[in-house]
C-alpha cells in the first residue's frame, strides 16, 4: 500500500482550501463539483466530507480536492483535521466514486454542445469547450477550481463556476477580463461570457 502524502495549498478564495494528493483521484481533465450533500450521491468520499459541519461545498479533479468551508473557523484548525481524514480515507482504500464521472461528463459536455442548436452553433460550442479545454482549465485547476462549458446561444456563452471559483472575489473580474476577452479573440462569433455558480 503506497503512502498517501496531502499538502493544502491556498487559493485565491479565502473560504476555499485546495488538498493536493500524491495519487491520481481523477481522469485528467475530469472533475466533479458538488454544492452540497444532496449533489453528493456518486461520492461516498464528499459525502464523508459534508460530514464535517463547516465544510459547505467539495470539488475534486485530478489529484487534488478542493474544501470550501461554512464557517468563520479559521483555515489553521481545519486542514490537519481535514489533511487527517483524506490521509487515512485514501490510505485505506475508501471509494472515491460509485460510477466514474468521465463518461457523465463527456455526455452532458456533448449534450450542450448539441442540445437543439444548428449545425454552425454545435460547431462554435465544440470551439469553445476546447478552448477552456485547453486554455482556462489548466489556469483555473491550480487555484482550485474549474469553469465549465454550459451552452452558447446568439453569441452568448454560459458557463458553470466550480470548486473555489463558485464564491471567488475574483471570478468576475477572472471572467470578463480574462475568459471573456480570450473566447471573443479566438471565436469571433462569441459577444458576452456570463456564469453560473457565483455565490457571493
Amino acid at each position: 500500500m503506497s503512502t498517501i502524502s496531502i499538502y493544502a495549498e491556498a487559493s485565491p478564495n479565502p473560504e476555499s482550501m485546495k488538498f493536493v494528493l500524491n495519487q491520481q483521484l481523477l481522469t485528467d481533465g475530469v472533475s466533479v463539483d458538488y454544492p452540497n450533500l444532496e449533489a453528493a450521491a456518486n461520492s461516498p468520499l464528499a459525502q464523508e466530507l459534508f460530514n464535517f459541519d463547516y465544510v459547505g461545498r467539495v470539488f475534486i479533479a485530478q489529484n487534488f480536492v478542493t474544501v470550501t468551508k461554512t464557517t468563520e473557523h479559521q483555515w489553521a484548525q481545519l486542514i490537519p483535521e481535514i489533511r487527517t481524514f483524506l490521509k487515512s480515507y485514501v490510505e485505506a482504500g475508501g471509494p472515491i466514486f460509485t460510477v466514474d464521472p468521465a463518461a457523465e461528463q463527456k455526455a452532458a459536455q456533448t449534450a450542450a454542445a448539441t442540445g437543439n442548436a444548428s449545425e454552425q452553433d454545435q460547431q462554435t460550442s465544440q470551439k469553445i469547450i476546447d478552448l477552456l479545454d485547453n486554455y482556462v482549465r489548466p489556469a483555473v485547476e491550480q487555484d482550485g477550481g474549474n469553469i465549465t462549458f454550459k451552452s452558447y446561444n446568439a453569441g452568448i456563452v454560459t458557463v458553470n463556476l466550480q470548486g473555489s471559483c463558485s464564491g471567488c472575489p475574483s471570478a468576475t473580474v477572472t471572467l470578463k477580463s480574462g475568459i471573456e476577452n480570450l473566447l471573443k479573440r479566438m471565436v469571433p462569433e462569441v459577444t458576452e461570457v456570463v456564469a453560473e455558480g457565483i455565490t457571493v
